[in-house]
């Protein structure tokens, strides 16, 4: 493994490349910012695990790479649209939620036109750099294919890893081919579907989505299916057009002013704002199950709310699982030949930020301090920051991981990065007010102050 040192300053680089930075490398194109961005997989693929045929995205298209910060940029979907000849196909549709594929290729089509984007470079570890230019980041890159190690210097870094899979430790000690994470479906279904016996744990989205993907392929009665949960049902998520506005810039600065135990407490009522199913997805898995219980005919489906999994053991070629009614404390066992957890995502503190950890600023329960403007807080005295996408649901609220906030924070952030307005930032985007009478009259807070001290820009 060789290294290879560079001398030339980026104004920011972006370490991973999903929807966020891949967004911000889009809005960055033509402003005058040098920016770079590293991926480590070889080429974008967005929850490839999860690109089950029927599903689309919780959001409208719209909520694209660009276009809630810049509509006529031309990394827009309905660019991409216009390009792949189907604008009109598009326009019969008649649908704002496209297909979750199409997103997937949309966003692939954008990384190949930026020459911005890197893929196939794992980003090692960043150092604080003092040079004659003022501080700076050194962030040291491995060519995948290659195994060069080359540095490259950034006067800001922008975090775009997103979130790592989360299982329980009863999980994890049995991960493997037969007991998986959601996000490892569709490459672990092919080998599944012969099981006697399959359950899904959680009660989101992806538990649905798994859940009815399954039922289409099994045939009847060849394989018992289960569906647990430990929340309370399987409840639909909020999405009557006054709830949407929780994931707008108004919200953000309600929630991002509140004390963090007022956070804290806040969202862990907010479960069905953004953990919740699709009515429509509930309503494809009532029809089916009914369909295939018509005419007397008897079902191998077992659905249970309340339910919470415990532990896991093997037993013989399955598992045996232990659960727990917790409204009526009855314990008992079930047994499942493959189980599939679709128990969520949770942040993660990379590895390639142990040489500035020292420098970083958590909260009490080791999580990052971020500032409005998306910003880590640290001891490093300089305006060079450290950016962070979609790592800030603590102190920003439930929009943190929409897609319809993106381009705002992206835009928010090339801004600071700037120290100049490139793109606008409305200030009034709602019909309802979150803040009290008197703190409404007063104005909303400045959302890049801090400390008292007005800032303009990070």
């Amino acid at each position: 493994m060789t290294r290879k040192e560079q001398r030339h300053i980026y104004d920011a680089v972006g370490i991973g490349i999903g929807p966020f930075n891949l967004g911000m490398a889009a809005l960055a194109e033509g402003t005058g910012l040098d920016c770079l961005f590293f991926e480590q997989k070889s080429e974008f693929n967005w929850h490839e695990g999860m690109l089950i045929e029927g599903t689309t995205l919780q959001v409208p298209f719209l909520a694209d790479l660009v276009s809630m910060a810049d509509p006529a940029n031309p990394f827009s979907f309905l660019s991409y649209l216009h390009e792949q000849g189907r604008l009109y196909h598009f326009y019969f549709l008649e649908k704002f939620h496209i297909p979750r594929n199409e997103y997937n290729h949309y966003c692939q089509w954008a990384a190949r036109k930026l020459s911005s984007c890197r893929f196939g470079m794992k980003v090692e570890e960043v150092l604080p750099f003092g040079s004659e230019d003022g501080f700076l980041y050194k962030v040291y890159v491995r060519d995948e294919k290659t195994d060069q190690v080359r540095s490259v210097l950034a006067r800001n870094l922008v975090m775009g890893i997103g979130t790592k899979p989360y299982l329980p430790p009863h999980a994890e000690w049995f991960s493997g081919k037969s007991v998986f994470h959601s996000s490892q479906y569709l490459k672990r279904k092919d080998e599944m579907l012969g099981a006697s016996s399959i359950t899904v744990v959680g009660s989101g989205q992806s538990a649905a989505e798994i859940f009815l993907d399954i039922a289409r392929s099994i045939d009847d009665g060849a394989c018992q299916l289960n569906w647990l949960t430990r929340s309370k049902g399987f409840f639909p998520m909020e999405y009557s057009k006054l709830g949407l506005e929780y994931f707008s810039p108004d919200y953000i600065d309600f929630f991002y002013a509140l004390p963090q135990e007022k956070r804290d407490a806040l969202l862990a009522q907010q479960d069905l704002l953004y953990k919740g199913i699709s009515a429509e997805t509930i309503g494809e898995i009532y029809d089916l199950l009914y369909e295939k219980s018509a005419a007397g005919k008897e079902t191998s489906f077992h659905l249970q709310p309340m339910v919470e999994v415990t532990g896991i053991d093997q037993s013989d070629s399955t598992h045996v699982l232990h659960c727990r009614q917790w409204m009526t404390e009855e314990v008992f066992q079930k047994q499942s030949d493959v189980v599939i957890m679709a128990t969520g995502y949770k942040p993660a503190i990379p590895s390639f930020l142990s040489g500035l950890e020292d420098y970083i600023e958590f909260d009490d329960q080791g999580r990052f301090q971020i500032e409005r403007e998306y910003c880590l807080k640290t001891h490093l005295h300089t305006k060079n920051e450290i950016f962070i996408q979609n790592g800030e649901m603590h102190t920003h609220g439930v929009g943190a991981p929409d897609l319809g906030l993106g381009a705002y924070r992206n835009a928010v952030i090339l801004n600071a990065i700037a120290k100049k307005p490139l793109y606008p930032v409305e200030k009034k985007n709602i019909f309802q007010q979150f803040m009290g009478e008197t703190t409404q009259k007063a104005g909303p807070k400045d959302p890049t102050s801090r400390g008292g001290h007005t800032h303009v820009f990070c």
